[in-house]
């Protein structure tokens, strides 16, 4: 098979890897479409060390079923399936308490092991969620991002009657912003620093939109501040437009290394909740019904590209002119 195999930090080609197989309690998948995500930026340079080399990237992806190994019950050659990449251990203190996407022992495809970014891959049964028949190719590949944006929203205090602010015009942002208003935020700002990306999140229903906070018009602040950049100077500016009793979550993800600066004195004397969001929680089957039921989505999806434009996609995705990047494989 071909696929996108990164030998070490700063170093990628697509070469042929041998076929795998599927083993017990696994599938087989013909891959259709793989999202490009920042997480597989920190991969690409490096800065990652959860990451394994060498490496196939890729943990936003869907396909075809065309193989079931030993045991598996519920799914057939030829379904089509979202695969969520997250692979608890089941044993440790995180995965008894059922916060298995903070598994102690963390593994995930496209991170510590063989992703999708290749023509196919071997997961388990467990992790594949078979897709409405009608769901467009462009959609499917959406699912994993979609849950993580469902995930962050379990995350935040009710959004009914909540003035809410998101940094970052991106497809995450993007996501979440859709969340919020659906679930009866009476308001969705968004700050970008690029001008045509902030038109494209005015279009996509956000009540305002602007390349600096200042200009949005609530000196007071906003209930929720929302990062989804992991930009430094994003989330140090997010964390002093939060209206005291307010919310700020960190769903962008930054550098390992970043380091953020604030004022715990605000924290403490407004009462200011900071929380995270971290990937993915039994939140793949509401994503689906998000994204089966919900509003098109599909204009999140800005570029598709063969696996051969591989360096191009990374180019499209550091130069910020583009939204949700997919790789199409099949």
């Amino acid at each position: 098979m071909r696929a996108l195999q990164v030998s070490e930090p700063g170093s990628w080609s697509v070469v042929e890897l041998p076929d795998p197989s599927p083993g017990p309690g696994e599938v087989l998948l013909r891959v259709s479409r793989c999202g490009l995500c920042g997480t597989d930026m920190h991969i690409l340079d490096g800065e990652l060390t959860s990451a394994s080399y060498p490496l196939v990237p890729g943990h936003e992806l869907a396909g075809e079923v065309v193989a079931v190994g030993t045991g598996v019950q519920d799914l057939n050659t030829g379904d089509e399936v979202a695969v969520d990449p997250n692979l608890p251990c089941g044993r440790c203190h995180y995965c008894h308490i059922g916060r298995d996407n903070l598994c102690a022992n963390y593994r995930a495809i496209g991170v510590t092991q063989s992703g999708g970014f290749a023509e196919l891959v071997a997961v388990p049964e467990s992790r594949a969620y078979r897709l409405p028949a009608d769901m467009p190719t462009e959609l499917a590949g959406l699912v994993e991002p979609a849950s993580c944006a469902v995930h962050a929203l379990e995350r935040l205090p009710r959004a009914t009657g909540a003035h809410h602010l998101v940094y970052g015009a991106g497809t995450m942002g993007l996501l979440v912003a859709a969340l919020v208003r659906s679930a009866g935020a009476a308001s969705v700002a968004m700050v970008d620093r690029k001008e045509d990306r902030l038109a494209f999140a005015r279009d996509f229903g956000l009540d305002d939109v602007a390349t600096d906070a200042d200009r949005l018009g609530r000196p007071e602040g906003f209930e929720v501040v929302i990062d989804a950049t992991g930009a430094l100077p994003a989330i140090q500016d997010g964390l002093t437009r939060v209206r005291s009793g307010g919310t700020f979550l960190q769903f962008g993800v930054a550098a390992e290394d970043a380091q953020a600066s604030f004022s715990p004195f605000a924290v403490y004397n407004r009462e200011i909740n900071i929380i995270g969001s971290m990937a993915v929680h039994h939140s793949f089957a509401a994503a689906l019904d998000v994204l089966s039921t919900g509003s098109d989505l599909s204009s999140l999806v800005s570029h598709v590209l063969p696996l051969d434009d591989f360096d191009e996609a990374v180019k499209l995705f550091r130069s910020g002119d583009a939204r949700k990047i997919q790789i199409a494989l099949a």
